[in-house]
Parts: structure tokens; C-alpha cells; sequence
């Protein structure tokens, strides 16, 4: 699985500096550092919801769609992104799709 967190000038303002730090220490506290490859990306089209996250290569497993999760045609985007919501983000949407 490989996640892709913008650092694109508006998600940066945003604070995605501490989204890619929040998965570093949650790729190490949930062991799956050898599952899923942490990436930047620059922009991921989605500017005006905060700080966007990419999920790809996960399979064909269910995901629950809601304003903060959208599939697409290369996995999921993640909107509304921060160092508050990340690990409840990771838990409920992204390790599920470890499965």
C-alpha cells in the first residue's frame, strides 16, 4: 500500500508537515513500517479541503465513503487532514485495508 501526503503550497500552509510526521510514528507504533510506503506528492488536486491524502495499491477492499474520504480512480483521497485527526484516520480508514 502506498500513501502520498501533499506538500503541495497550500496543503504545506495547512500543516502537512505534521500529517507526514503523525504517519511516521503510526507506520512505527502499528508495526506495518514493511506494508505501507509513506510518499510525498506535490498536488492532489484537492486545495481548498486542508491537507489531502493519497491511498493506493490497497486491493479491492470495502471503503465507507463519507466528506473526508472519496474513492477514485487510483484508490482513495483523504481531505480535511491533520495532526489532531491522523492516527483516528489510520485506524479507522487505512489499516482496515491491511486486511
Amino acid at each position: 500500500m502506498i500513501i502520498k501526503v501533499c506538500v503541495g503550497s497550500s496543503c504545506h500552509l495547512k500543516g502537512s508537515y505534521d500529517v507526514v510526521e503523525t504517519f511516521k510514528s503510526l507506520l512505527k507504533k502499528y508495526n506495518v513500517e514493511d506494508k505501507i510506503e509513506l510518499q510525498a506528492s506535490f498536488c492532489l488536486g484537492n486545495c481548498l479541503q486542508g491537507v489531502s491524502v493519497a491511498v493506493e495499491d490497497f486491493g479491492d477492499a470495502q471503503v465507507q465513503e463519507s466528506e473526508q474520504v472519496k474513492r477514485t480512480d487510483q484508490g482513495l483521497l483523504l481531505s480535511y487532514m491533520n495532526g489532531q485527526n491522523t492516527e483516528k484516520v489510520f485506524v479507522d480508514t487505512i489499516l482496515p485495508l491491511l486486511k
